[in-house]
């Protein structure tokens, strides 16, 4: 199952032999074995991986399942002897990435044997990982589709700001409309990502005609480009709080409309609990905005 797992991942069996820690030619023949096992073809052979057969994806869906209960059990018996240990894998919306490192670092301080993976994804993605189970939690707006087996809590709320370098900044003081945000160059998430569809509705309601300049998945390209000068940004205001930005640059609430989205946390339903997810929540109690 884990070979089946790591084959998924990379896509490629030398990476996957690779990450198991064995030969490209060994981990073949396991996976042979494992289509002999189950009587089907679980792989589209050709000269390189060309994907999973129907009955390779039903396999993979277990495994991930597997996978999941097998780490389960070992953090629970862990658990017994008073160490939470194992690993806990969270996937978050770009716009929530801050918030969740912060979750993060107080969750190894309480819990310092627990390896803990962050993954940058959209809200499909999540959703995706959920069912699959390849991850543990996840933070996304809850406006988004979520997985049919799944319990979500509300965090906080998304709220917005124009970064906007001094070059480029407006004769305002705190507040700007999204009318006069949608005359400036800006650099925004690509057109995929939940929070840009978002900010387009709100550019919708302002019936403003926006002037993108530069699209990214990574916020991190969209603050170089403020602080280069080259563009102004809309962010989260929780981002905004969480970041050391230079002096000069401008932070400016965003009004007319005022948009603010609901982000929370989104968890498999399933018996028993991974002890990790379990310490996750409760560490969320005292992280509610």
């Amino acid at each position: 199952m884990e070979l089946l797992a790591a084959l998924a991942r990379h896509r490629h069996f030398a990476r996957a032999a690779a990450e198991c820690g064995i030969s490209q030619p060994a981990f073949s023949a396991r996976i042979r074995n494992l289509e002999l096992d189950l009587g089907a073809p679980i792989v589209k052979r050709g000269n390189r991986f060309m994907g999973f057969t129907q009955e390779g994806e039903i396999a993979l869906k277990w495994a991930h399942q597997m996978i999941a209960d097998a780490h389960g059990l070992r953090q629970e018996v862990e658990q017994a002897r008073g160490i939470l240990s194992g690993q806990l894998r969270i996937g978050a919306v770009p716009t929530a990435l801050t918030f969740v490192a912060n979750v993060a670092a107080r969750l190894r301080n309480d819990h310092p044997a627990l390896t803990i993976q962050v993954y940058s994804h959209s809200s499909a993605e999540i959703s995706q990982g959920l069912e699959d189970f390849s991850l543990d939690a996840g933070f996304t707006y809850l406006e988004s589709a979520l997985p049919a087996a799944s319990s979500a809590k509300h965090v906080y709320d998304e709220r917005y700001d124009l970064l906007v370098p001094p070059t480029l900044a407006p004769d305002v003081r705190d507040e700007i409309t999204w009318h006069a945000a949608a005359e400036l160059p800006l650099c925004l998430l690509t057109r995929n990502m939940l929070n840009r569809q978002i900010i387009d509705s709100a550019f919708k309601a302002a019936n403003a005609e926006p002037n993108f300049i530069m699209e990214t998945n990574a916020f991190t390209v969209a603050l170089v480009q403020v602080i280069n000068g080259a563009a102004a940004t809309i962010a989260p205001e929780l981002l905004v709080e969480s970041i050391p930005l230079a002096a000069e640059i401008r932070s400016l609430t965003l009004i007319e409309p005022r948009i603010e989205k609901p982000i929370g946390v989104v968890v498999s339903e399933r018996e028993p609990v991974l002890p990790a997810v379990d310490a996750l929540l409760s560490s969320l109690k005292g992280a509610a905005r």
